[in-house]
């Protein structure tokens, strides 16, 4: 494979790529991560089973459309293919260990991305992968059907497919659709927005793991306070540009979906969540 990965990357940057160092790098994703380099270059390969190669294609395709429409910094593609066995994705390698974690332009430039789009509908023209779960995209007029619908039905149908039925699906989709707004306008989110995947590169945002879809600007707040709080400056930058009204109610439901996610892909304690989770929103009707 790495044979094809040193091919692949020298016909991409147009120069003769040696690789003469690769270092594994841990991480929580579900894929194998390496540092690769020579004198000159130095690239972070993901790498997967090769059916999975339509998840590298998925992630490209929202990496290209981050660095089209926000500010963030987000490392470039330099290509992605296959061998014989395996998948792999390559990417810049941007590491800025010194770096100042600047939360304020942090939240400035999330609220920026989330008011600038022009979409007019819910989805994205690709489906894509969150934690390398599939995640349907399919175009809505409304965005109560297709969160009710496309996110939190189709993980719960998951769930129940394989044996772990949680809530009647059609009721309680039927049941949150009235508590999701019905009118808002579509922002581009990250998808997977939470301080795991934000890291700082000379003192700007930087965006790991994106999950690009249009949907709810609350969604990204709200998935981000289920994992890890962030820092109140992220919070002054945002509301410097647009403000947050996040009610309870619909914070839940929007936390369900991440949850839900985890349950499919570990099991485990998450499926106990997820399962608190939809308890306590349907106490709240």
């Amino acid at each position: 494979m790495w044979q094809c990965v040193k091919q692949q990357v020298s016909a991409a940057i147009h120069t003769s790529f040696e690789l003469t160092q690769k270092q594994a790098i841990t991480t929580h994703s579900a894929f194998k991560h390496y540092k690769i380099s020579d004198d000159n270059y130095c690239f972070l390969v993901k790498v997967a089973p090769i059916e999975q190669i339509e998840l590298f294609e998925a992630e490209k395709h929202a990496r290209d459309t981050l660095t089209r429409d926000s500010d963030f910094i987000i490392a470039d593609t330099i290509t992605l293919g296959t061998s014989k066995e395996f998948a792999f994705i390559v990417l810049e390698f941007l590491e800025d260990l010194t770096s100042h974690d600047n939360w304020y332009l942090c939240g400035q430039t999330l609220a920026k991305m989330h008011i600038k789009c022009e979409q007019e509908m819910f989805g994205s023209d690709k489906d894509n992968y969150v934690i390398d779960q599939p995640q349907p995209n399919q175009w809505h007029k409304k965005w109560h059907i297709f969160f009710g619908e496309e996110r939190l039905g189709w993980q719960l149908q998951l769930l129940s497919e394989q044996g772990i039925k949680l809530v009647d699906i059609d009721e309680f989709v039927h049941i949150i659709k009235p508590h999701i707004p019905h009118h808002i306008t579509p922002s581009l989110l990250h998808g997977h927005f939470w301080k795991g995947n934000i890291r700082f590169y000379h003192g700007r945002p930087m965006l790991l793991d994106p999950a690009c879809y249009y949907g709810d600007k609350l969604v990204d707040i709200a998935t981000a306070e289920l994992f890890a709080t962030l820092p109140d400056e992220f919070y002054a930058g945002y509301q410097s540009i647009s403000a947050i009204n996040l009610s309870p109610i619909l914070k839940d439901i929007y936390q369900l979906y991440p949850l839900l996610v985890l349950a499919n892909r570990f099991s485990g304690d998450y499926i106990n969540q997820s399962k608190e989770k939809i308890k306590h929103i349907l106490e709240q009707f």
